[in-house]
């Protein structure tokens, strides 16, 4: 059984307050676009481990038993003993560290690829509740509509929103970004127009209400990341954010807009 893994932008996100536990308030909105990981699941046959787990495509900094995906597999194990002996394997195509959720959407993807083909049986909440376990991002990728999320990101209300009438470019730098990092350089504020309430603004207003606060540190320590928005912008964006810390950068373009970079070739640019 195979299933493809999308990847999220964040539209907005604003850091509201340091928690007691360590995590921060935070609010954004995550929106599901279609640029996939494909990750294939059988039960193995003959196996010698309870899990073989192989990938292809780009590199994935972590041993296979930091991988989020076998990670997944041994959560479930845990509770659902009956889960036999598989074979899995990832294809990268989502950049990691890269402020896309691609890791993320790898783990909750593998709950619900096991909970499917093995007739696990398990709810919407408990799927919710297990990828909470494996991290922040992940609930979004259970119901992989777009939300605004807040807590930690995992309190989720869908929202109705649609961006199918514009072009959305991603550029990657192939710079990863550490998240602990980059929250160490905001001062978390929570006295400002909450993003629920920006969202449902003209996309067109976007540009001087809608705001990344990641976006300064980042910038400071990473000039080209702060560069690539502006070019984005210099060529027609209606608007433009890096998303979550990251160091994606996006840009919202009308269709009949044909935007021209020239970045350099080792960064990775898709177009959606």
């Amino acid at each position: 059984m195979i299933v493809f893994p999308n990847c999220k932008i964040n539209l907005g996100l604003h850091i509201l307050q340091k928690r007691t536990d360590g995590f921060h308030n935070l609010e954004t909105v995550f929106y599901p676009i279609a640029l996939h990981d494909a990750l294939e699941l059988i039960q193995n046959p003959s196996p010698t481990t309870d899990i073989e787990f192989t990938t292809s495509g780009l590199e994935i900094p972590s041993t296979i038993e930091q991988n989020i995906c076998v990670k997944a597999y041994r959560l479930l194990k845990k509770d659902k003993p009956e889960l036999p002996a598989i074979r899995m394997h990832l294809h990268k195509t989502i950049p990691t560290g890269a402020g896309l959720g691609g890791g993320s959407s790898n783990g909750a993807f593998t709950l619900i690829l096991l909970n499917k083909k093995f007739n696990l049986g398990l709810s919407e909440d408990q799927l919710l509740q297990y990828a909470l376990q494996l991290g922040s991002d992940c609930p979004f990728f259970i119901k992989n509509q777009p939300c605004f999320a807040t807590s930690r990101g995992e309190m989720l209300d869908e929202l109705q929103l649609n961006l199918s009438g514009y072009q959305i470019v991603l550029v990657n730098p192939n710079i990863h970004i550490n998240t602990g990092q980059a929250f160490s350089k905001v001062t978390p504020r929570s006295d400002r127009t909450s993003i629920r309430d920006i969202i449902h603004q003209p996309i067109a207003q976007w540009k001087e209400t809608l705001k990344n606060d990641f976006e300064e540190g980042v910038f400071s320590e990473y000039p080209q990341i702060k560069i690539i928005k502006e070019q984005l912008y210099q060529q027609g964006a209606v608007y433009a954010s890096m998303s979550g810390s990251g160091s994606t950068v996006y840009g919202l373009f009308n269709t009949h807009t044909q935007p021209q970079f020239d970045f350099p070739a080792h960064y990775f640019i898709k177009t959606l």
